[in-house]
């Protein structure tokens, strides 16, 4: 797996409900740098400069980065993906539905499976283009 997110964390603690943990597969690197690109775009980030690459391993690859979702953004662009990408969200509710929302603007957002926990959330999406 290729997780090219930095240490660092989000301005906000790692139990913050604001906090989204999220993990894209199945995809390009470019298509998995334009998704990073909108999220980094709206939300504070640990990908703050981090270029997702792609080795010569026979697994597939992911990339990882956690999102401080504690906001709704306002006008997000429609970006075009080469191919489908799967992004798994998870962390509290209201800010794993304000990533989903802020994906729904840029790519068309299939829901592929969720679970729900006491306090937290995992959604799987499948975003292709709008």
């Amino acid at each position: 797996m290729n997780d090219t997110s930095s240490s660092a964390s989000p301005d906000t603690g790692a139990d913050s409900p604001d906090l989204v943990h999220v993990m894209l597969g199945e995809c390009s690197a470019a298509d998995a740098d334009a998704v990073f690109e909108v999220l980094g775009t709206h939300f504070t980030s640990d990908r703050e400069g981090v270029v997702p690459h792609r080795d010569e391993s026979p697994q597939p690859a992911a990339w990882t980065g956690s999102f401080c979702a504690d906001h709704a953004p306002d006008d997000v662009a429609q970006v075009l993906l080469a191919g489908p990408v799967t992004a798994d969200l998870q962390g509290g509710p209201v800010a794993v539905d304000r990533l989903r929302k802020t994906l729904a603007a840029a790519f068309t957002v299939e829901a592929a499976g969720s679970s729900a926990g006491d306090q937290e959330v995992d959604v799987q999406l499948r975003l292709t283009n709008a």
